[in-house]
């Protein structure tokens, strides 16, 4: 075979039969304009289903998910597919469906319900632990050393101030009234003597000093032999309750020895410390709940009766001093009580639970304009209750805040108030508060 024959054939093996008489250059450029042809083909019929399945997708996007609303009217889409006929749907009202995304659209107002805004006042309570103390109270004890003769009471009883309790053995003692009385009558009839004299002329200065002196160092006598029976008679200082009587007639005592202990539980004090941020939100006569440990169930109230006149620098804490009354007597010196402090607060907004939404940004809700379209307000959140939430926000009385059918509001959305709910009634802080508020101490 020719040289320049073998070369065709290799490079050209398909259509060596047909062309093997044309020039081998003229082949080639034939071959190489048939493949340019094809491609631009296949790539014009790429393009061509691409945009075609572009259309389709933004078609089905606008008919069937009302959410891709507002991403079509920006990209400027919206008005054209409506112009064409497309039968784009309105979003759904807040209870019939969603769709994704947390954006709904369309020209027609979203149906909310909502809650109009009030206000309430923001409080806070001191919580403490006191050990409740009597009004008064004393020791019953023997002033001297001497055998127990009687005792008038018995443990438990109720005793008016200046009631005799017990008595001493004052055998000694009553002898020496009985001498200083006799001391007193004769150095009053020397006395008498001595005056009779000096009428006459016949006493001098002198024997009327003496006789003076003596009468008065007799009454003196007196007076110490009848304290001395006293000291052995002991009495009620206070009225109260007594305890229990440790000791029995017969009982030879020392001097201070305890007999009974008595209290005036008519009231009952009790003193707890707060911190020191607390001075001057705290004053005498404001109110105290209080209740005992081993019975929260039962709260008494009671008012704060003293203040410490200055903080103690040691914990930075304020000494106050609570009374509770105790009328019933039901309550006992010693038992321990927790105290409660209520304090007043500012006004803030309240809203139901129901309306805060939270993002990446934090806690917000969705507020109602005077124009009647929805609004983003942030909040901060100062305190939980029961059934209501108190905020910081730019909030007004009586503005409408969204409880349902948030899923499909935006900024500057038109919104219809479909209906109000009532405004559950604020009665005070929760105990289990989660939410950042003052503190309870």
């Amino acid at each position: 075979m020719h040289p320049k024959g073998a070369v065709t054939a290799l490079c050209f093996p398909l259509g060596q039969s047909r062309l093997s008489g044309l020039p081998m250059v003229a082949y080639g450029r034939l071959w190489i304009s048939r493949k340019k042809t094809g491609s631009m083909k296949k790539l014009a019929t790429s393009v061509f289903l691409s945009v075609a399945l572009a259309c389709v997708g933004v078609v089905a996007w606008a008919v069937f998910l009302p959410a891709s609303h507002p991403a079509l009217e920006r990209m400027g889409l919206l008005g054209p597919l409506r112009a064409l006929g497309v039968p784009v749907a309105e979003a759904p009202s807040p209870g019939g469906g969603g769709g994704f995304g947390a954006r709904g659209g369309g020209g027609a107002a979203q149906v909310v319900i909502g809650q109009e805004v009030t206000l309430a006042e923001a409080r806070s309570r001191i919580d403490a632990i006191g050990t409740a103390r009597p009004l008064r109270s004393v020791v019953l004890t023997s002033e001297v050393a001497g055998r127990l003769e009687e005792v008038f009471i018995t443990s438990g009883d109720w005793v008016e101030e200046g009631r005799e309790i017990a008595r001493l053995n004052t055998d000694v003692q009553q002898l020496a009234l009985a001498r200083a009385e006799l001391g007193l009558r004769d150095a009053t009839a020397r006395a008498a003597r001595v005056a009779q004299l000096r009428q006459s002329g016949a006493a001098t200065q002198v024997q009327i000093d003496e006789v003076e002196l003596a009468v008065n160092r007799a009454e003196l006598d007196l007076r110490d032999a009848e304290l001395e029976l006293r000291r052995r008679e002991i009495t009620a200082p206070i009225s109260g309750w007594i305890g229990i009587v440790s000791v029995e007639p017969g009982n030879q005592l020392a001097a201070n020895a305890q007999i009974a202990r008595m209290d005036d539980r008519s009231q009952l004090l009790m003193e707890f410390d707060v911190p020191e941020q607390f001075v001057g939100q705290v004053a005498v006569g404001d109110l105290l709940e209080i209740s005992p440990l081993s019975r929260m169930q039962d709260t008494v109230s009671g008012r704060v009766r003293a203040l410490d006149a200055r903080v103690d620098d040691a914990n930075r804490t304020l000494r106050i001093q609570g009374e509770i009354d105790n009328a019933g007597d039901k309550l006992r010196p010693g038992m321990a009580f927790r105290i409660s402090v209520p304090l007043a607060g500012e006004m803030l907004p309240v809203v139901d639970p129901l309306a805060i939404q939270w993002d990446r940004g934090g806690a917000f809700v969705w507020a109602v304009d005077t124009e009647g379209r929805a609004q983003r307000v942030p909040i901060e959140i100062v305190q939980r209750r029961d059934d209501a939430v108190l905020l910081r926000a730019d909030l007004a009385v009586g503005q409408v805040v969204v409880l349902e059918g948030v899923q499909n509001l935006r900024p500057g959305a038109a919104v219809e108030v479909g209906g109000l709910r009532d405004v559950a009634p604020v009665d005070g802080p929760r105990a289990d508060a989660g939410a950042p508020q003052q503190p309870d101490i």
